[in-house]
């Protein structure tokens, strides 16, 4: 097979393969990056959670509080402020804690952290 026609079908293998929302939009997910410290990350949770973000249910007895983690909460949080504010110009910054990611971090915790 010609190398031209190689490399096409190998970009398009390529894109095939990204996550694509309903929407047709390639997804995306704002999660605590793991080299952050735990008391950083507390505290770009508690912004978060002050300023958008839907926390109930990381609260203890609540359907996303396990794993009871500060990664997993901010996380949690993290997306939730993003998915909620991305269209009107929010960020996934939390002050360099957070990272945005293509894979679904839901399949890598118990939690479920794309809203």
């Amino acid at each position: 097979m010609p190398s031209a026609v190689m490399k096409i079908l190998l970009a398009l293998i390529f894109f095939l393969s990204l996550s694509r929302n309903s929407e047709g939009q390639f997804a995306d997910w704002c999660i605590a990056d793991e080299q952050t410290p735990d008391d950083e990350l507390q505290r770009a949770l508690g912004w978060a959670c002050s300023n958008g973000a839907e926390c109930s249910k990381i609260q203890e007895n609540q359907a996303c509080h396990i794993p009871n983690t500060v990664k997993d909460h901010a996380s949690y949080a993290f997306n939730s402020y993003y998915q909620k504010f991305k269209h009107k110009e929010g960020s996934c910054y939390f002050n360099s804690a957070a990272i945005l990611t293509a894979e679904n971090p839901s399949k890598q915790t118990n939690i479920l952290v794309h809203m």
